[in-house]
């Protein structure tokens, strides 16, 4: 199996993501360049956090448009499996691949701390080696991850268990204080249609070696791995 991660102009956590890959889980991994459409023949796109193209207009809106997104696109309709972190989620959001947006933190303020997420389906190549309800620590940081969509289109994200992951306390509550930016239902990370992609704002690649404060987010990209092992 092969890994690409995406590099924007403004990406600051794509050596994050590749360490992940190329280190902990020795898989092999590619970088794939914004300006190419050149997936490199990977089995899976890992589309990194940071500030993509500065998130001028707002978060997403520019790197839309790059050549290397509109291969991605073809890549997940056909199937193949795309891991959008942070800025990543923000930027599949904005190309249509996954519903909603992310808008400003209810505060208005950057925030940079550990959370706790609640896993709300295991029938996921990303989680599949989670179990429903456990909770992981992993790190947020950003300004815009507020998450928003339709009262239909949450009314579909639940019918369909596509809410992947949820705000929560340690102990799996979810409640309003353990929400740390005003997410609807306090939504962290939701899947497509098929459910082969996946944005999330916790950063997994933050989080996958315990000298980082936890090793929870490396369960992300170990269920990613068993998936396509399968395959």
């Amino acid at each position: 199996m092969k890994f690409g991660v995406i590099i924007f102009p403004g990406s600051n956590c794509d050596h994050d993501t590749h360490n992940v890959v190329a280190e902990i889980a020795h898989q092999p991994v590619t970088y794939l360049w914004h300006d190419s459409d050149d997936l490199k023949g990977v089995d899976a796109v890992l589309v990194p956090g940071g500030f993509a193209y500065g998130d001028y207009l707002r978060t997403g809106a520019i790197a839309r448009f790059s050549p290397v997104m509109q291969s991605v696109k073809k890549f997940a309709d056909g199937g193949g499996l795309v891991l959008g972190i942070c800025n990543g989620f923000q930027i599949l959001t904005e190309a249509g691949l996954l519903p909603g947006a992310l808008m400003r933190n209810a505060g208005l303020k950057y925030i940079c701390k550990q959370v706790h997420l609640r896993v709300e389906t295991t029938e996921t190549a990303f989680t599949n080696t989670l179990k429903k309800g456990e909770v992981l620590k992993i790190p947020i940081g950003h300004a815009e991850g507020n998450y928003y969509c339709t009262t239909e289109e949450l009314k579909r994200l639940e019918a369909e268990g596509r809410i992947a992951f949820r705000y929560s306390t340690p102990s799996g509550e979810i409640t309003a204080e353990a929400n740390p930016n005003g997410s609807l239902a306090n939504i962290a990370g939701v899947l497509n249609e098929k459910k082969n992609v996946l944005g999330m704002m916790p950063h997994p690649d933050r989080s996958s070696e315990p000298l980082l404060g936890s090793a929870d987010g490396w369960r992300i990209f170990e269920s990613m791995i068993a998936a396509l092992a399968t395959k």
